[in-house]
């Protein structure tokens, strides 16, 4: 269905965009406490098992352009969120871990994340839940991402809260 007028309220595309920002804001403040940010999600996520990742790893799977995920990364590791080593089979690159205090987070975060998703859906049946998340899950398919930041989690770490 092709829409014509302007209408924000009405506009799937403006609906979703205000629902992340909302969301986005609960998280955050939610987060504020645990001294992390809802844009770090793509780097705890890939590091939150103890593994260690290059920034070239951690740009392509949350799909950010690299100097974006450099700043990220500057600034997790000026709040002691994470720290480089040297990467042995790569000299030119590091390696990103997760600091060992940041672990303890990682419960909290889920928490938050999981506070955050059942006040939004309060009321959702389980199908409508289900619907719902097949129709987002259409909508970032049909924008070109193929969705990996998603799946790649879940396969490290199970059914994840809704």
């Amino acid at each position: 269905m092709k829409r014509d007028g302007w209408n924000p309220s009405e506009s799937p595309t403006m609906l979703v965009t205000r629902c992340a920002h909302l969301l986005a804001r609960q998280n955050d403040s939610r987060f504020r406490a645990l001294g992390i940010s809802v844009n770090q999600l793509p780097v705890l996520v890939q590091l939150k098992d103890g593994s260690s990742r290059t920034q070239g790893e951690l740009t392509r799977f949350a799909g950010i352009e690299q100097p974006s995920m450099a700043e990220l990364l500057r600034r997790m590791e000026r709040d002691g969120l994470v720290v480089r080593e040297p990467n042995p089979t790569d000299r030119r690159s590091s390696l990103i871990k997760l600091a060992d205090h940041v672990f303890d987070q990682i419960g909290a975060a889920r928490a938050a994340l999981t506070e955050t998703s059942n006040m939004a859906l309060e009321g959702f049946s389980n199908e409508e839940t289900e619907l719902l998340v097949g129709l987002l899950r259409r909508i970032i398919a049909n924008l070109g991402d193929d969705d990996r930041w998603f799946t790649d989690a879940a396969k490290r770490s199970g059914p994840q809260p809704t």
